[in-house]
C-alpha cells in the first residue's frame, strides 16, 4: 500500500510522528503539504526562529495546531501568541499573519467551501 487517492508525502499504512516529518532549517520556513485541492488543504511547517508569513488572506477557514515551541499569529490585528498543544482558529477572507519569534512547527488545515 504505497499510494492514496488524496493524500500526498506520506507513507501509507504506517505509524508515524508528526514533529519528525518535517524538519527545522536555519532561516527558513519548511513545509510539507499532505492534501491540497479545491476544499481543504493540510500542510505541516517548521519555522526556524525570526521566519514567518507576511499579513495574508485565505479563501476558507484556517486551523493551526501547535505542535512544537510557539507562534505569535496576529488576525484581523488582534494578537494572539499560541503554545505547543495549542489550537487557533482563523475565519476564511480575514488577513493573518504568523511570527517565529522562537523556532515552532505547526499542522495548518485551510477547510473551504465545496
Amino acid at each position: 500500500m504505497t499510494t492514496g487517492k488524496f493524500l500526498k508525502n506520506i507513507e501509507f499504512a504506517e505509524a508515524k510522528t508528526l514533529l519528525d516529518l518535517v524538519d527545522y532549517q536555519s532561516g527558513r520556513v519548511v513545509s510539507r503539504t499532505f492534501a491540497q485541492n479545491n476544499v481543504m488543504s493540510l500542510t505541516l511547517f517548521a519555522f526556524d526562529a525570526g521566519e514567518g508569513l507576511s499579513s495574508h488572506t485565505a479563501a476558507g477557514d484556517a486551523f493551526v495546531q501547535i505542535l512544537d515551541g510557539e507562534a505569535q499569529i496576529n488576525i484581523g490585528g488582534k494578537d494572539v501568541l499560541a503554545k505547543a498543544g495549542e489550537v487557533v482558529a482563523m475565519p476564511a477572507g480575514i488577513p493573518h499573519s504568523l511570527h517565529a519569534a522562537h523556532k515552532f512547527k505547526m499542522l495548518l488545515v485551510v477547510v473551504k467551501a465545496a
